[in-house]
This record gives structure tokens, sequence and C-alpha cells, in this order.
């Protein structure tokens, strides 16, 4: 699970900061920050697409309104 520090912590081997993203804790690590305050989970990133949805087709020069398949 991929979580954002909302405070600093750190270990013999690392040190994380707040707004710093990692996935180096187990699930139940993760969601005991989660519970405590000290993180809060990272959701994947929605990706907006510039496409029409319903684009118009044009077939021997007549428009056609509809989804291509």
């Amino acid at each position: 699970m991929k979580i954002r520090m909302l405070v600093s912590i750190s270990g013999m081997d690392f040190a994380l900061s707040p707004g710093d993203e990692t996935e180096r804790f187990s699930q139940a690590e993760c969601v005991r920050m989660i519970e405590n305050g000290s993180a809060v989970p990272v959701s994947a990133p929605k990706v907006e697409k510039a496409v029409d949805p319903d684009p118009e087709e044009v077939r021997e020069d007549k428009p056609v309104k509809g989804k291509r398949r």
C-alpha cells in the first residue's frame, strides 16, 4: 500500500518527511499509521483523456452520428 506521510519518521536505513510517499511498510503498518494520523493513503491518479466520447463519423460524404465499432 502506498501512503503519504503527514509527520517525520526515521529508522536505521530511512528517513521520511511530511509529504513523502512510500511503499516501504507492510499493509498492517500502513493501516496503523493511517489510523493514528501519521499518514494518509495514496490513491491512483485519475488520468483525463481528451477524447470525444461520441465522435461523428463521415461515410460517403454523409455525417453519421454514433459510436464507432
